[in-house]
């Protein structure tokens, strides 16, 4: 997502550089928490191959990572515009029609989530009332519950950042967008991958 120069001195850019920090160090708690459990994985391999002593409570570990690793990073995916949008119309649109149509979205995804934020938080409600345990270890669930409103409601934050912005420049096409995701081509987004990979030293890719 590109900003411009003076971003930071907006009401939108001033969310938007609040939430940043917070979402990038969810989405590191997700690919640690993915780092994590390949080493885990290894490690039941090696002692279940080798010593014929298996981890215990390794398939609990594995269900109870699965909620972090899924969905702690999709802020992030958000802000970057990673995740999958369907391009197809919207990519040929311009002005005041695009910025409509992802006001549209935006709210219809902002329901969405926010629905998934309430029932989430019941369900985690629920865990910690009847003291929900894995079936195996029997170790406690209601952490792993709780990492979904966490992030979803980090989503929620950041779907709202957008909304914004996208209101703002419905409003008025001419200023320079900020808290949202801009469409990019094929060989734009290759262009910043490649600057990204190699930065400003001066390299170019082989």
């Amino acid at each position: 997502m590109n900003h411009s120069d003076s971003w930071t001195n907006s009401p939108v850019g001033k969310l938007d550089r609040l939430a940043k920090p917070i979402e990038d160090f969810a989405n590191f708690v997700a690919a640690l928490a993915i780092f994590l459990l390949m080493v885990l994985g290894t490690a039941q391999i090696v002692l279940r191959t080798v010593f014929n002593s298996p981890i215990a409570g390794y398939i609990d570990l594995v269900e109870l990572s699965m909620a972090g690793m899924a969905f702690l990073g999709a802020a992030y995916c958000q802000r970057l515009g990673s995740h999958i949008r369907m391009e197809i119309l919207i990519g040929h649109l311009r002005g005041r029609w695009l910025w409509g149509f992802e006001v549209v979205g935006t709210l219809i995804a902002l329901g969405i989530i926010a629905v998934l934020i309430w029932y989430g938080f019941g369900h985690f409600l629920r865990s910690i009332e009847l003291g929900d345990t894995t079936i195996d270890a029997e170790y406690p669930v209601w952490p792993s519950k709780l990492l979904v409103p966490i992030a979803f409601t980090l989503w929620f934050i950041r779907l709202f950042i957008q909304l914004v912005g996208s209101i703002r420049l419905f409003l008025n096409p001419g200023l320079a967008p900020e808290g949202v995701v801009l469409i990019q081509d094929v060989a734009s987004v290759a262009k910043e991958e490649i600057q990204e990979t190699f930065g400003d030293r001066g390299d170019s890719p082989p």
